[in-house]
């Protein structure tokens, strides 16, 4: 399924290379948008095992570039392919520990400890379907962006903060690859940002007393576009 994913990613990337942009005749047809981007939001954790509960800020920021290719004269109907930086937070009663390579999980009463989070750093590959009501000369307009994105987590962490002290290690239960589906829209300024991931968070051999531990994501927050 990845090795699918990258490969109509590195399609669409190789298409918006030798696709021209339509009309270069005059200046109102060359404008492009939204090819900048940074955000903000919250994560949160679907399909938990019910004993698990969030805690604190499980927190989004996202930042990145879009290649803009529009394909109507009035360039307000294309696509976007993007690459992007994000960081993502999730605390929970969830405690990660580390043995001997190994990864054990356990639910953890709020009262033994201060916080336990689990980290990623990923570099991200959003694809958009987009849609506005932009022209050359209004900077304020409706916008509707659906697509899909691609995410690959170099860096995982789980650490467990305790009035004793920090324990800290590099998770490799992670999933490595994580795939989602899109959804950006709003006026002007604010724009609400979706996302709905597709995988787990965790891998297959993560379990929490015996079973896999199938968290998925749903992220909700604001995303800011710049020209």
């Amino acid at each position: 399924m990845f090795r699918i994913i990258f490969q109509f990613g590195l399609g669409i990337a190789l298409l918006l290379l030798s696709t021209p942009i339509y009309g270069q005749d005059t200046l109102d047809n060359r404008y492009l948008e939204d090819q900048f981007y940074i955000g903000v939001g919250y994560n949160v954790l679907l399909d938990k095992p019910d004993e698990l509960a969030q805690r604190n800020l499980s927190y989004n920021l996202q930042v990145g570039f879009i290649k803009d290719v529009p394909f109507n004269r009035k360039r307000n109907f294309g696509i976007g392919l993007g690459l992007g930086y994000a960081i993502n937070s999730y605390y929970s009663s969830l405690v990660a520990s580390q043995i001997d390579n190994t990864v054990n999980y356990e639910i953890m009463e709020q009262a033994d400890y201060n916080r336990s989070k689990l980290g990623t750093h990923t570099i991200e590959l959003p694809f958009e379907l987009r849609w506005r009501t932009s022209n050359a000369e209004d900077y304020k307009f409706w916008r509707i962006y659906a697509g899909a994105k691609l995410g690959y987590v170099f860096s995982g962490r789980s650490k467990l903060v305790t009035e004793s002290g920090n324990d800290s290690f590099s998770n490799n239960d992670i999933q490595q690859f994580q795939y989602g589906l899109i959804l950006n829209f709003g006026y002007n300024t604010w724009n609400i940002h979706a996302y709905y991931g597709l995988n787990p968070l965790l891998k297959e051999e993560a379990l929490l007393n015996g079973n896999p531990i199938d968290m998925r994501v749903l992220r909700i927050g604001l995303i800011f576009y710049i020209l």
